[in-house]
């Protein structure tokens, strides 16, 4: 117990220095009760004269009664239940107990509750609790948490005494002190300053981790002081993770297989919560970080927030897609009999978001939170569509292997990748031959529209390699792969030769390469052109057959033109004389002598004029 305050008249101190003699020895002689307190669920056998002598709420009940003895009182509603009025009985009898920051709170209230101020009694528990309160637990950030916490189950009699708002305050002040002392040393002078006051690089404060012990409705409240105090938003960005993972926790284990679903009550809570958390999200770019957007935006689809709420996660997300990763755009979507799936509507919301804000301008020029300082004018190997755009190509090449995906669905997202910041076709090939190998059974019309998709022109020659041999694409695709490849080699063997023209021929060195470089070209263009064949003729027998199923007639009895044979190898000079040869002498010896005709040893005559 403290020490009683100076000041008070001898007269005061003569009384309570009696009456704390007499309750001592009432309590040391275990005197019988002649009063009963019923508090917060429990019974209390105790005595008029010691209670009366501190508590005015009690003195006023027995003196004002009608009945001639009270015996029964009743606390229904006192703040703190029976733990409270167990401390204030202490008191009352000159128990002695300790006071710290977990229960101080509890004791101001039921000294203002019990009305045990200095006016029934010196040294009364509402001026101890008082001294308490202003001289130790609100002198420090954790002290006032701490006494703030407790008071969330006093309510309504803390609200009521402006206790929460007075812990509140003390903690909006303390917190501002805090970063703004704390800040100068971690930024620097100079340059730095200067940027750190536009947008400064928010930090984790040492007493954020306080902060998440407490209730949602009055972490909110200390939120907003603190920003009506001058604490920027930007930097709540790192004290609401802090909050959401403590609070969100438990969460992720229904993102597995055969989720569970919670109690009402609980899925309440945490919706309450994450609307809370995502209303008070700064408006600062790059603030947060897209993998914690994501976060919440899954988490919000799992509990059923509001609209709203997910519509400004998606917004959010979109403004920094540029910063993603794959992972962070595989959104589980559940469906009623418990499978889950990929969310590609969110997705397709989120790039239509992303691509809304390009045309509208070019997205704010932030600053990176991960570097020290981002030089607008540094060039940067991708820029910021190129990254977006190569993230949704490994998005759909994610999601081609789904069985479920349909084609309408597909196309629709490939169509929503920019074409420009496409520099390859290699990405969306990878996820059509995945799209088609996932789905064997599509139809012809079917495939053609899903590698209508693709621009054979932008394919890279590894892709085209792979192209020309992958027996699930069309063959309408297959020859214009070969087709554009064609096109590039010669364009390429072009230049090798108007180079090869250009550098003079002094060296040997510089020339053999160009010549080998020259003749595997043209080899190379020599198998393009075969293999165009080849898929040309078959396109044209597969027209073919097609035209003769539709006409009812079998293949075999169509006639077939000269037109459409196809070209006989042309003769050479050397076959038709060694042809002429075999027929005037079919039976001539490897020797040169002639078999079946006995002894003729000169050539006939013919044989001079022949060639041999």
């Amino acid at each position: 117990m403290q020490k009683k305050p100076p000041g008070m008249s001898s007269k005061k101190e003569l009384l309570s220095t009696a009456m704390k003699r007499t309750s001592e020895w009432i309590f040391s002689q275990e005197i019988p009760s002649d009063i009963t307190v019923q508090a917060g669920g429990a019974s209390f056998a105790l005595h008029k004269f010691p209670l009366i002598s501190k508590c005015g709420y009690i003195r006023r009940l027995v003196t004002e009664s009608s009945e001639a003895d009270i015996s029964v009182v009743k606390f229904p509603d006192i703040p703190g239940g029976s733990e409270a009025f167990e401390l204030a009985a202490k008191f009352c009898y000159g128990i002695n107990f300790e006071m710290s920051t977990e229960n101080i709170a509890m004791l101001w209230c039921v000294a203002e509750y019990l009305e045990m101020t200095e006016d029934i009694a010196v040294g009364n528990l509402q001026g101890r609790t008082e001294a308490y309160l202003s001289e130790v637990a609100l002198k420090s950030l954790p002290g006032a948490i701490s006494v703030l916490h407790s008071t969330e189950t006093l309510v309504p009699m803390a609200e009521k005494m402006k206790l929460v708002s007075r812990c509140i305050d003390m903690i909006a002040f303390m917190a501002c002190k805090e970063s703004q002392s704390s800040r100068p040393a971690e930024m620097g002078g100079g340059m730095n300053a200067i940027i750190a006051s536009h947008h400064p690089k928010a930090v984790v404060e040492w007493w954020a981790e306080e902060l998440t012990v407490l209730r949602i409705d009055v972490f909110q409240r200390v939120l907003i002081a603190m920003m009506a105090r001058g604490f920027k938003q930007y930097a709540l960005g790192p004290i609401l993770m802090l909050y959401a993972q403590k609070s969100l926790r438990g969460l992720d284990v229904f993102f597995g297989k055969g989720r569970k679903r919670m109690e009402l009550e609980e899925e309440h809570e945490k919706r309450v919560v994450l609307e809370t958390i995502v209303s008070l999200l700064p408006r600062e770019k790059n603030s947060m970080s897209v993998s914690f957007l994501s976060m919440l935006l899954r988490a919000a689809i799992f509990v059923e927030t509001t609209v709203a709420c997910r519509l400004d996660l998606e917004k959010r997300m979109a403004s920094q897609l540029g910063q993603a990763v794959l992972d962070d755009l595989l959104i589980p979507s559940y469906s009623l009999a418990g499978d889950i799936h990929f969310d590609l509507d969110t997705v397709q919301r989120i790039m239509m978001n992303y691509l809304d804000q390009e045309e509208e301008g070019p997205l704010s020029e932030g600053f990176n939170l991960d570097e020290e300082c981002v030089c607008p004018t540094t060039p940067t190997p991708m820029n910021d569509m190129e990254r977006v755009g190569k993230l949704m190509e490994t998005y759909l090449a994610e999601i081609a292997s789904d069985r479920n995906l349909s084609v309408s669905k597909f196309i629709g997202l490939a169509e929503i990748v920019p074409e420009q910041s496409r520099i390859t076709e290699d990405g969306i090939y990878r996820a059509i031959d995945i799209y088609l190998k996932a789905h064997p059974a599509l139809s012809d019309v079917d495939r053609k529209k899903v590698c209508s998709m693709m621009d054979c022109q932008k394919l890279s020659r590894e892709a085209c390699a792979r192209a020309a041999l992958n027996d699930r694409l069309p063959v309408q695709t297959v020859v214009q792969v070969l087709y554009y490849e064609q096109q590039r080699l010669r364009e390429t063997m072009n230049g090798t030769e108007a180079h090869a023209a250009a550098i003079p021929s002094k060296p040997s060195v510089v020339t053999h390469p160009v010549s080998n470089e020259l003749s595997r070209l043209k080899r190379e263009n020599e198998d393009l052109k075969i293999e165009l064949v080849k898929m040309k003729m078959r396109l044209r027998e597969m027209e073919r057959s097609t035209l003769n199923s539709n006409m009812g007639s079998p293949v075999a009895h169509t006639p077939i033109s000269s037109a459409d044979k196809p070209p006989l190898p042309r003769k050479s000079f050397i076959n038709s004389v060694s042809k002429r040869l075999g027929r005037l002498y079919p039976f001539v010896r490897a020797d040169g002598t002639p078999g079946g005709v006995k002894g003729r040893t000169k050539p006939p005559k013919d044989r001079r004029h022949s060639i041999s």
